[in-house]
């Protein structure tokens, strides 16, 4: 067994001076290894949670602020000069996450385009032809990457529905114009995709605060005999704003809320859930399992707007009772 380092005592709370490692910066697994710290002493670093996986290939200390300059100078460690970042890639630069479910176990690679007209031949890397114009590129910090407009026509294009959806809600969030999204649908007339991008763009908004709740958001908006959601809504007591709800029909009182963040536990929920529900509101809660991979919570949402609408009173079909 190899000995350990006099860097990485049992009890090290995060990395310090005496790790060879950057502690300001990205770095690969090249650099590492140049450093004196093997792929298997890496493993047990991210696995000890002392360094996080930033990109395919690339790390840093698990104290590093995540900024765009940050993220910038990680894909300049993996990314050609001449290269566009695109796709989730972009949208990652652009401060918009959309990595794939299976990213806790493998980061996917980084997705480019090559403007010399020949493909990116790196691990790391995936590239792709794309037809770009002078004003679908630009460059942060370095780093040539495809404008947020172009990145979210793109996405909403080329994703499935589910992706597509939280990545315009995501990047209308980051800035984008929902005017011009919708104005520069036609200019992929023809093109793969752009029949659900036409679907998908009138429905985006800025209000989901992760790509589950906007997942959870189409499902709600696909569910027949639903009313529109409202995104994070405030439930207000006494005039003064209490709680908010991830999606809510106000009407009715009813909610659905996305569970799957790691401080957002039943324990912690359960005085919130009490008073909302003295309140009169009907919360329903979706974990992971119910809307991803293939989840599909239709029916415990139509089922939940229904008991929202007999407890309101609201609506009562002729001939029936109130029942709990």
């Amino acid at each position: 067994m190899t000995p350990r380092p006099g860097w990485l005592p049992e009890d090290l709370p995060l990395l310090d001076e005496r790790c060879p490692l950057p502690l300001s910066e990205p770095f690969t697994t090249a650099q590492a290894r140049e450093r004196g710290v093997s792929r298997t002493r890496l493993a047990t670093l991210v696995a000890r949670g002392l360094v996080r996986p930033v990109l395919r290939g690339v790390y840093a200390v698990a104290q590093v602020v995540d900024t765009i300059e940050f993220r910038a100078a990680a894909l300049e460690l993996v990314v050609p000069p001449s290269a566009v970042v695109t796709d989730r890639t972009a949208a990652w630069l652009h401060g918009v996450d959309l990595l794939p479910r299976s990213a806790v176990h493998r980061m996917p690679p980084v997705e480019v385009y090559s403007r010399n007209g020949s493909r990116v031949r790196r691990p790391a890397v995936a590239s792709g032809e794309r037809q770009l114009r002078d004003e679908d590129v630009m460059v942060v910090d370095g780093v040539l990457v495809t404008t947020k407009l172009r990145t979210a026509l793109d996405l909403g294009r080329r994703r499935n529905r589910f992706e597509a959806l939280a990545a315009l809600d995501g990047l209308l969030r980051a800035g984008v114009s929902h005017e011009e999204l919708l104005a520069n649908i036609e200019r992929f007339r023809g093109e793969r995709g752009v029949v659900q991008l036409r679907g998908l763009a009138p429905l985006a908004d800025p209000r989901p605060e992760s790509p589950p709740e906007s997942v959870l958001r189409l499902h709600w908006l696909d569910a027949s005999g639903m009313p529109p959601p409202e995104p994070q809504q405030w439930v207000y007591d006494a005039g003064y704003p209490r709680y908010r709800i991830d999606l809510t029909c106000p009407e009715l009182k009813y909610g659905a809320e996305y569970n799957g963040r790691a401080f957002h536990d039943e324990t912690s929920d359960a005085p919130r859930l009490e008073w909302l529900d003295e309140d009169g509101w009907v919360i329903d809660g979706f974990g992971d399992g119910d809307i991803y991979p293939r989840g599909d919570p239709t029916a415990r949402l139509q089922a939940g707007c229904q008991l929202a609408r007999r407890r309101s009173g609201l609506w009562v079909p002729q001939g029936h009772y109130l029942r709990e």
